[in-house]
């Protein structure tokens, strides 16, 4: 279902004549490519899940995020404000996205959930995070959150 929301996007984008949201779309499909054939040698011949998806577009948000600190530090706004419209245009393919309060929650119960009781069950409480909140959890909010709590 994601896949074919990407290729409606992009024919909607070179319809529109919008070159942000062509050449991020066909940034996203790349991406989505290689992970396909990745996958393959896992034997997943159908192409990844939309929760791999859903990661996936969250790391693109992350790595966009990143350069728009760096280009904010060496002055390039501009270069900042194009990373900026490519996390608009990724934020679209993702479910809507936990509150801050809805995170705590979730780590909160996911902790009570696995009864997990220090920093050493961490990786425990992370990966039941990824597996029930893919895609609609920023996941380093959530690790803060989990120290903060398992700390």
């Amino acid at each position: 279902m994601l896949r074919t929301r990407l290729n409606e996007a992009l024919k909607e984008a070179m319809r529109a004549r919008e070159q942000r949201a062509i050449g991020t779309v066909r940034l996203i499909l790349a991406a989505l490519k290689d992970r396909d054939i990745a996958a393959r040698s896992r034997g997943v011949a159908d192409g990844i899940p939309d929760d791999e998806i859903h990661q996936m577009l969250q790391s693109m948000i992350k790595q966009r995020r990143e350069s728009i600190a760096m280009y904010e530090q060496g002055g390039r706004l501009e270069l900042a404000e194009q990373e900026a419209e490519e996390i608009t245009i990724i934020e679209r393919f993702l479910p809507k996205q936990m509150g801050d309060a809805e995170v705590e929650a979730a780590v909160r119960d996911t902790i009570r959930d696995l009864e997990a009781a220090n920093l050493k069950d961490m990786g425990r409480v992370m990966t039941a995070l990824r597996e029930r909140f893919a895609g609609r959890m920023d996941f380093g909010k959530a690790s803060l959150a989990v120290k903060a709590q398992l700390g």
